[in-house]
């Protein structure tokens, strides 16, 4: 679980496999910007990692048992099953629209899942980690949570996520003996910091744990949506430890021996603050009781918010997809990836959904700097050398040195990826092309260019701005992979991100030399009034 140290451009990283998670989006609501904003940035590790020559397993899905579902479905007169399969094909849908790359999409209601849970609750109950007993006190319906006496006091015996009421109930379950691993959980913590990101929410965690655990149901009898519990039907798997196993199940990890195995552990559960103690801390003690491998990080982001204000489809501020969409219309896919990896809640506070802020963020980074710096720079080089790549003629530009450069913002840039700091990944490089303008502005090419006899010092400039940018769009392929894969062809490079050799990619090199260039505009000046939401944000 220990974390990578930053590597030189020629070192060789990592090549173990990689396993990334999504928590499995609960089907009794339709898609929003939360579930868009955890698969995206999944998808951007993932792409980041197999274009190091990982092989990475990236995994979403959907959980559709519990008593929400069936209540909804009972709402609309349809069969639970019914309701599922309908909001499992609008996730679906999602992968689609974002051009996602998940490897696999489970579903809780699958036959591969249901069989591979009650096998290993099974194997729970025959290592005594799971009893039956009897539960009094507070139930949080909306997250399906029982509470405890003192934080439904501290929360006002309010829900802390929806703020409905706590419910009193009683109930004869199955517990699993999460008391049992306080300290296998406390040495856990200690002897791997980076168990839970960012360190605000490894700090909540922590906070929580020192005031002891408690057993937890996993099981409940007040409802009939789920899955059966070995050996006494009457009661149905919990459903939170239902949507736990996903990750085990997907993985055929009840099974044998099977290929997929190679995958575990996780390097990284991606999900919500809002279900960090579930993964942060029951999860850990559940494959401990099962002798499984920990996961390498649970990374636990924030939430969004719109216009200043909680998300509220009453106000209008909801991104909701059809919201999403019109972005998509308007600034296109990668517009939207950038945004949200770099504008999200990564770290521990809530971030702000804008629509003048995306517009805002579009031009600045998109427009003025990854769109302007590779413009600029094909336009010369079609201007002075006809569009092809000229040779370094080895010129010196004091205080100068964009291999350097490069060099700094790949391993920064590897670093952040190590780290999960998506956005520092998107700082280094775009950094980097920042660093090229501020070169085209001091060595100012457009005036060597016209003296004859500075012509080696125009190839040198030249020369080492494209590979500069070439170096850059390596990094930001994983962000915005559409406009880099049009800046590729535009410049005559051959990249294949699927071929695993970011190694050489990422390296200075003359590659490009002799390589016929053309003019390229990867994103188009948008007027401020076409912003979708403009109305919510006046």
């Amino acid at each position: 679980m220990s974390q990578s140290a930053p590597l030189h451009p020629d070192q060789k990283p990592d090549q173990s496999p990689a396993y990334i998670t999504t928590p499995i989006y609960y089907v009794n609501d339709r898609p929003h910007i939360g579930h868009a904003y955890t698969t995206t940035l999944c998808d951007v590790w993932a792409r980041a990692m197999r274009f190091a020559g990982r092989d990475v397993f990236f995994l979403t899905g959907t959980d559709e048992h519990g008593v929400k579902v069936e209540k909804s479905a009972q709402a609309r007169g349809i069969e639970p099953q019914a309701l599922a399969d309908e909001n499992a094909a609008e996730f679906q849908k999602v992968m689609k629209m974002f051009n996602l790359t998940n490897d696999d999409f489970i579903r809780t209601t699958e036959p591969r899942h249901e069989r591979q849970v009650q096998s290993l609750v099974k194997r729970l109950l025959e290592t005594g980690d799971v009893y039956l007993g009897e539960f009094e006190g507070w139930y949080d319906e909306g997250q399906e949570e029982y509470v405890t006496e003192t934080k439904a006091k501290e929360t006002d015996f309010k829900s802390p996520i929806s703020g409905k009421p706590l419910v009193r109930a009683n109930e004869r379950n199955y517990y699993f003996k999460l008391s049992a691993y306080q300290d296998r959980l406390e040495t856990l913590f200690a002897d791997h910091p980076g168990f839970v990101k960012p360190d605000a929410r490894r700090n909540e965690v922590l906070g929580r744990l020192r005031g002891g655990l408690q057993d937890v149901p996993i099981t409940r009898t007040n409802f009939t949506w789920g899955i059966p519990f070995p050996g006494d039907e009457e009661h149905v798997i919990y459903v939170w430890i239902d949507a736990l196993l996903n990750y085990a199940t997907a993985l055929n990890l009840a099974d044998a021996d099977d290929d997929r195995h190679r995958y575990w552990p996780a390097t990284f559960h991606v999900i919500g603050k809002e279900i960090l103690w579930f993964h942060a801390v029951i999860w850990p003690a559940v494959l401990m009781a099962l002798e499984l491998p920990m996961p390498g990080c649970v990374y636990a982001h924030s939430f969004w918010i719109s216009e200043g204000k909680k998300m509220s489809k009453s106000l209008g501020n909801f991104v909701d997809l059809p919201t999403i969409e019109r972005y998509l219309d308007v600034y296109g896919l990668d517009a939207w990836r950038w945004y949200m990896v770099n504008n999200g809640p990564l770290g521990a506070t809530d971030a702000d959904f804008q629509a003048a802020g995306f517009h805002e963020t579009y031009t600045s980074d998109l427009v003025n700097t990854v769109g302007n710096c590779a413009s600029r720079t094909t336009a010369m080089l079609g201007k002075y050398f006809d569009g092809v790549v000229p040779a370094d003629a080895g010129c010196e530009f004091p205080g100068w040195d964009l291999k350097a450069s490069a060099d700094e913002a790949v391993t920064a840039w590897r670093a952040a990826l190590e780290d999960f700091a998506l956005d520092n990944a998107c700082a280094a490089g775009i950094g980097l092309l920042r660093t090229v303008d501020a070169f085209i502005n001091a060595t100012e090419p457009f005036k060597v260019a016209k003296d004859p006899e500075r012509q080696d010092e125009l190839a040198s400039t030249l020369a080492r701005c494209i590979e500069a940018v070439r170096i850059a769009s390596v990094m930001l392929w994983p962000v915005i992979p559409q406009r880099m894969e049009s800046l590729w062809l535009a410049i005559g490079c051959d990249i294949d991100p699927a071929s695993g050799d970011l190694t050489t990619q990422a390296c200075w090199g003359d590659s490009l030399v002799g390589a016929q260039t053309e003019k390229v505009a990867l994103f188009p000046r948008i007027d401020a009034a076409s912003t979708p939401m403009a109305d919510v944000a006046s």
